[in-house]
């Protein structure tokens, strides 16, 4: 069970604390409530921009690592379509320099030509990277734009086309922090050797000031039901085939998700899973195969993706794929199975919760979806799933008119 204690200031930050007194360390978590499906469909890839520009200053301190680095400390960031999360660890004596650092930058990011264009070079050259020049790197572009025709997932969170980053002005820049990066925006939590009284004291010391800005109301289009196959096939300069097969699936807060991911784990959790063995082991189809997800705040995507044996052909990958599907389908996981993945899963989420960044990070993401409580409820939820449940969600997801494929060929000649 972990403990935690949450309190909201007069401007709207939410704050949620976690004593952990085993532990010198302290981590200092701010995440904010805006991911790239906040972006207009003109204007994409600005929140991972943000990400970079975050790290490069404000107006009273110059330097964002220089003053942690002096107090003991590491940070990182991360975006994703949901969300953007800013940690740091240091010693807890010198926290204070985690919140000075925190509150300066979310109360007066630093904004002139110069640090926007270091940032969209940075930015830019990922781009080209990642998703153009990798192999199969604009794999997930492609899926995305087949299986989403409303919903913003439609594109990736470096953005939908370079050119948007490209082309990022000063004042669209300044347009997007000031609409979403503000106290009643974001969350604060912070884990470790901590008083919640010391960081209520810190948290209106610091962050108290700060204007509330405006609360963002998300109102996205919700993505209709598909209601026909939709099928894409590429050609490309990458070493072997890759099949890519994806469906919606419910939303991180619908009931059904603990069925979907342990339906996941049943496929495609380790060298035992179903599609390993029999489509990679014993029919030596693929050289690789998994079946995972994003866990989308939304109604997400749920994958499966494999990169073919050279001279197999891709129909008869696919056939394969879909014939352990239909087992799925149409009869019940024995209770061992079942178990084992439960088991797993157990195992897995209470390794990640030893780690201070990782409790910091989940007490916040748990907040974000409205109910903090969830960090210690995950377990009994998934244990409650039963074979009747995951079977109905097999029959639901991997309906064909669900689906959406790419075809990803490495030679025109294997076709």
């Amino acid at each position: 069970m972990i403990q935690f204690e949450q309190f909201v200031l007069s401007n709207g930050l939410r704050v949620i604390v976690h004593e952990d007194h085993s532990t010198p360390m302290a981590v200092v978590n701010v995440m904010y409530d805006v991911g790239a499906r906040d972006e207009n469909r003109e204007k994409t890839g600005f929140a991972h921009l943000f990400e970079h520009l975050m790290f490069g200053g404000s107006i009273h301190i110059p330097s964002y690592d220089e003053p942690l680095q002096r107090a003991g400390g590491e940070n990182n960031a991360y975006t994703t379509n949901d969300l953007t999360n800013y940690y740091c660890q240091l010693p807890a004596e010198n926290i204070e320099t985690a919140f000075w650092l925190e509150s300066d930058r979310m109360l007066s990011l630093a904004f002139d030509e110069k640090s926007l264009e270091i940032q969209r070079k940075v930015v830019c050259e990922e781009f080209k990277e990642m998703y153009l020049n990798k192999p199969y790197g604009d794999a997930w572009q492609k899926l995305r734009n087949l299986a989403y025709k409303v919903h913003p997932y439609s594109w990736m969170t470096i953005g939908a086309e370079l050119s948007h980053i490209e082309n990022a002005s000063l004042h669209d820049v300044k347009q997007f922090f000031h609409k979403h990066y503000s106290p009643v925006n974001a969350i604060l939590t912070v884990t470790g050797q901590v008083k919640t009284a010391q960081i209520k004291q810190l948290a209106e010391e610091w962050f108290g000031d700060i204007a509330p800005g405006e609360k963002y109301i998300r109102r996205l289009p919700a993505e209709p039901e598909q209601k026909e196959a939709r099928k894409l096939t590429v050609h490309a300069a990458v070493p072997v085939d890759a099949f890519y097969k994806t469906w919606h699936i419910s939303s991180r807060t619908d009931r059904r998700y603990y069925a979907m991911d342990l339906l996941t784990e049943v496929l495609s959790g380790g060298a035992s899973s179903r599609l390993f063995q029999s489509l990679a082991k014993d029919k030596k189809l693929f050289a690789n195969i998994n079946c995972y997800h994003f866990g989308s705040i939304d109604a997400g995507l749920l994958t499966i993706e494999g990169k073919l044996v050279k001279g197999v052909k891709m129909e008869d990958a696919e056939a394969a794929v879909e014939d352990e599907l239909r087992k799925i389908r149409n009869s019940l996981i024995e209770p061992k199975e079942l178990q084992k993945v439960k088991n797993k899963t157990e195992s897995i989420i209470t390794f990640e919760d030893m780690s201070l960044t990782n409790r910091a990070g989940s007490l916040s993401f748990y907040a974000l979806l409205g109910n903090t409580a969830m960090i210690n409820e995950e377990l009994e939820r998934y244990q409650r799933v039963t074979a009747e449940e995951l079977q109905e969600e097999a029959k639901t997801i991997f309906n064909q008119h669900n689906s959406s494929t790419l075809y990803y060929y490495g030679n025109p000649s294997n076709t």
